[in-house]
């Protein structure tokens, strides 16, 4: 799995006019990727390690502060641009594999006790955030 995390102040995604997920403080927004070799074991590493990420205001975690997360699912993470101009998406995995395990990434951290909000898998999705700092991380597992 492969997740991009954004310290923001706030953040919102929207689909065909309407919000579907947002935090309005200071929080984590994450991208989320698969590829087809992720387990849910990895979705729950992956979870633990968002929830307890030392990136917030005064190197706090979400769960030291209970800060939220909007989390996002993201194929294009595993795009591959290293030939031609336009990328591959061979390394992503596809709908019906990746959608149960970003899910399970939601689950994971709603049972560790995070308030999280999300997208709309397959969608198109307008995002919005104001990134804090920046901090930007790129967590592979």
């Amino acid at each position: 799995m492969r997740a991009v995390v954004q310290r923001v102040s706030h953040a919102s995604v929207v689909v065909d006019g309407t919000t579907v997920g947002a935090i309005d403080e200071p929080g984590l927004m994450v991208l989320v990727g698969v590829t087809h070799t992720d387990t849910p074991a990895e979705a729950r590493r992956l979870a633990a390690k968002l929830w307890g990420l030392r990136v917030l205001d005064g190197e706090k975690s979400c769960s030291d502060i209970g800060a939220p997360l909007l989390v996002i699912s993201q194929f294009t993470l595993y795009g591959d641009t290293r030939k031609g101009r336009r990328p591959t998406w061979q390394a992503a995995a596809p709908g019906p594999v990746a959608e149960p395990l970003v899910q399970a990434v939601i689950d994971e951290l709603r049972a560790l006790g995070a308030h999280v909000e999300t997208g709309s898998f397959g969608a198109d999705m307008k995002v919005s955030l104001l990134n804090d700092g920046p901090i930007t991380l790129v967590i592979d597992l």
